[in-house]
């Protein structure tokens, strides 16, 4: 089961690509839309293999009443991205109202914003307010290469000497430490990105000694250790055996075949949807950021939402007794 959304009636109203693979659809939403910060997502519900699921997105800065976000398509996409790219102007889509869980704290003396690759979504319409406040802020923006990082110009022209490009293809890399080093005490950074990024900025904020309710953090559970396999997963208990694809997500994969499961964010964040496991034959590609690395390096858990096995068979407990 999940929380409680709040769905409405949508249509695309525009797309366009604005970035190498990133499109951004722009959608007319039925009924008054609540007011929304810099961070906030919506669900839309994707047709995948005729099947409906649900993605997450962020809200770009839009017209009132109007929802806007980005998708890249990644090559092993579970779906979503690629549904997204279909879509054209007069589409009906369901889509949430937005919520956040990635705000801005408006305490800071100075704000440090940290984006990788299409983690840029969120931090962009920060940097938008930011700027707009008056408030002290630095951004630090990395990727593969120019072509496929959005909102370059309209950052660069908006934040001036305030932002640094690291595109991997110029041979430019984050320097993490020095960056962090650079922020008052009471400064604060937001960071949005690939798992590794996360992982390294964590790293570096802990031993820097800083308090960790000072770093704020959003990932996206699409990439991993390793590249997307099927692989077979049985329930304890339950005599339940799937396969889960390499487009699909245990946790979809488990609901297909008749699992009643907990679940809520579908990020690999809240940490609702754990899985115990048994036993497995593949190694365990960790997405989320509800658990610690030492509770990682155990495989004695995993979030069914975003993290996968690396192939063979698996036996997993979702805590059913008869």
């Amino acid at each position: 089961m999940r929380m409680n959304m709040e769905w409405r009636q949508a249509s695309v109203r525009s797309t366009a690509e604005i970035a190498e693979g990133v499109h951004r659809v722009e959608f007319d939403v039925q009924g008054t839309l609540p007011p929304f910060d810099p961070g906030s997502h919506t669900n839309i519900a994707v047709l995948i293999n005729g099947a409906r699921a649900i993605r997450t997105y962020t809200c770009l800065p839009a017209p009132a009443g109007c929802l806007a976000i980005a998708a890249k398509r990644h090559p092993n996409s579970r779906g979503g991205s690629r549904f997204i790219a279909s879509l054209r102007p007069g589409d009906a889509v369901e889509v949430t109202a937005p919520e956040n869980r990635f705000e801005l704290s408006w305490r800071a003396s100075r704000y440090l914003l940290i984006a990788g690759g299409i983690g840029v979504t969120p931090i962009y319409g920060m940097a938008r307010t930011l700027a707009a406040a008056g408030q002290d802020l630095r951004m630090i923006y990395g990727g593969a290469s120019r072509s496929v990082m959005p909102f370059i110009d309209e950052l660069s022209d908006l934040l001036a000497d305030r932002i640094e490009i690291f595109p991997a293809d110029e041979g430019r890399n984050l320097d993490l430490a020095r960056e962090i080093a650079a922020l008052p005490e009471n400064g604060e950074a937001y960071v949005c990105g690939p798992l590794g990024l996360l992982q390294a900025v964590k790293r570096v904020w802990l031993e820097s000694g800083r308090p960790v309710s000072r770093l704020r953090y959003e990932v996206f559970g699409d990439n991993g250790t390793f590249t997307e396999t099927a692989f077979e997963v049985s329930v304890l208990n339950r005599g339940i055996q799937t396969t889960v694809r390499p487009d699909q997500s245990l946790l979809d994969a488990l609901i297909g075949a008749g699992v009643d499961m907990i679940y809520d964010c579908q990020r690999g964040e809240c940490g609702l949807c754990a899985v115990r496991i048994v036993e497995a034959d593949g190694d365990v590609d960790h997405r989320d950021v509800f658990f610690n690395e030492a509770e990682k390096a155990s495989n004695e858990h995993m979030c069914a939402c975003v993290s996968r096995f690396t192939g063979g068979r698996a036996v997993i407990d979702i805590g059913y007794r008869t």
